[in-house]
């Protein structure tokens, strides 16, 4: 297998023997893979590979191989490294977490790598970091094949009532509900969710998109927490739970 300048990002990297790296990497046609970058952390004249291997940088990637893990033979720039920093770091931190826990190996996935190149621009930008956070986890969710309704009851078929109540049932989807504070069965209020199908995640609906998306999330990562999460509760001890 030979691939040549595939458009690709680094999710994470690790120290692999003497002076090479094993780098985790989400490619526009050919999904997650596993590549081996020999020497990369090696300098020469020409300048050490390590400076371009770096994640949120858009790249080229040339790959060969017949095992599981491919080598890398050849990397380019695609674009400027996105200078991300605070929120905004770790919200793309946790983009790339998601990615590598959900995400099966070699699956393409073209239009999830579209809507994280997005994301990432969208937090480059410094705005609001909830709208890009939850553009992208829908759209992983979709192309996964965990998608529901933002809009219809999963059981009924129903359209959700402004004045009603939902649950998330993992089977089925948004199902009617009565309101209450029970951790393990949250309730989502029926107007939040109709903005939230509108594609409104910032304002009064932001709450519940939040909780509603880590609620899904969580029944498919399992047990592990995320480290990107823990990273943000120390940087904002009073945030809470349900960032």
């Amino acid at each position: 297998m030979r691939v040549h300048l595939q458009p690709a990002y680094i999710l994470h990297s690790r120290p692999y023997r003497d002076s090479s790296l094993i780098l985790d990497v989400f490619c526009a046609e050919h999904g997650r893979l596993s590549l081996v970058s020999k020497g990369a952390r090696r300098r020469s004249k020409g300048g050490s590979k390590l400076a371009l291997l770096q994640a949120f940088a858009p790249l080229l990637l040339s790959f060969s191989g017949r095992s599981e893990m491919k080598t890398l033979t050849q990397v380019e720039p695609a674009g400027s490294r996105l200078a991300l920093r605070g929120d905004w770091l770790f919200s793309a931190m946790y983009l790339n977490e998601l990615l590598v826990r959900l995400l099966h190996r070699h699956d393409p996935h073209p239009r999830l790598f579209a809507a994280y190149s997005n994301a990432l621009t969208e937090l480059a930008a410094e705005g609001a970091v909830e709208a890009p956070l939850r553009r992208f986890e829908l759209v992983l969710l979709d192309e996964l094949g965990y998608s529901f309704s933002l809009a219809e009851d999963g059981l009924s078929g129903e359209g959700l009532e402004a004045e009603g109540w939902y649950h998330y049932h993992p089977d089925h989807g948004l199902v009617t509900g009565l309101p209450g504070s029970d951790p393990a069965r949250p309730a989502y209020a029926g107007a939040d969710l109709l903005a939230l199908a509108r594609g409104e995640f910032e304002g009064p609906a932001s709450t519940a998109a939040r909780r509603l998306l880590r609620q899904v999330l969580t029944q498919h990562l399992g047990d592990a927490p995320l480290k990107s999460r823990d990273l943000f509760r120390r940087r904002h001890p009073g945030a809470g739970e349900d960032r």
